[in-house]
């Protein structure tokens, strides 16, 4: 969406990548001023898509630029208000699936109901409106809510360093021994 929106050539979002952009920008921007149907909401189970969406949002986007009279690439006038509305669309699509992932957990005793967690990690988990949104979701369940700090966030090898360390810590899946192991480097 960042990258059709052209937020490089937004002047407030030119050195940001794309979620950082669209977070920034939905900070000022009216969610209510566009609505966009929520991913899946025919399918009850716990999957995630966001190709619907996007589509969506591609019409809006292209619906805009005829309104507006500009080009694809320049910058639309209601550019925040459609950041806003993505970024809430996503949040709710992603709330709702995982608190439709808790129900079936704690239905199927997959995860006792004392001292469950909601972790909450990569490039998402930097978003505060979606952190904000899960932090919610597991107090209403009476779960602990994990989270990395941001900056923790958006780095996949540093996030994969920071299980790896977590992980030695408790002693949980540490090799000792790497005889017999076969990898590729793809």
């Amino acid at each position: 969406v960042a990258r059709r929106l052209s937020l490089r050539k937004h002047p407030e979002c030119h050195s940001m990548a794309g979620g950082k952009a669209i977070e920034h920008l939905a900070q000022s921007g009216d969610r209510q001023q566009h609505t966009f149907r929520l991913p899946m909401q025919h399918y009850r189970n716990c999957d995630f898509s966001f190709s619907g969406l996007q589509n969506l949002v591609n019409k809006a986007i292209t619906q805009k630029e005829k309104e507006e009279g500009i080009q694809e690439g320049e910058i639309l006038s209601c550019v925040k208000d459609i950041a806003a509305a993505v970024q809430h669309a996503v949040a709710v699509h992603v709330i709702q699936r995982t608190y439709r992932a808790i129900l079936f957990c704690v239905k199927n005793s997959i995860l006792s109901s004392k001292n469950a967690a909601l972790v909450v990690s990569g490039g998402v988990a930097s978003n505060q409106y979606i952190r904000k949104g899960l932090q919610t979701l597991a107090d209403a369940n009476d779960f602990a809510f994990l989270c990395p700090p941001p900056r923790l966030c958006t780095d996949n090898g540093v996030m994969i360093a920071w299980n790896g360390i977590e992980r030695l810590r408790a002693g949980l899946g540490v090799l000792h021994s790497t005889d017999g192991i076969r990898y590729e480097p793809k």
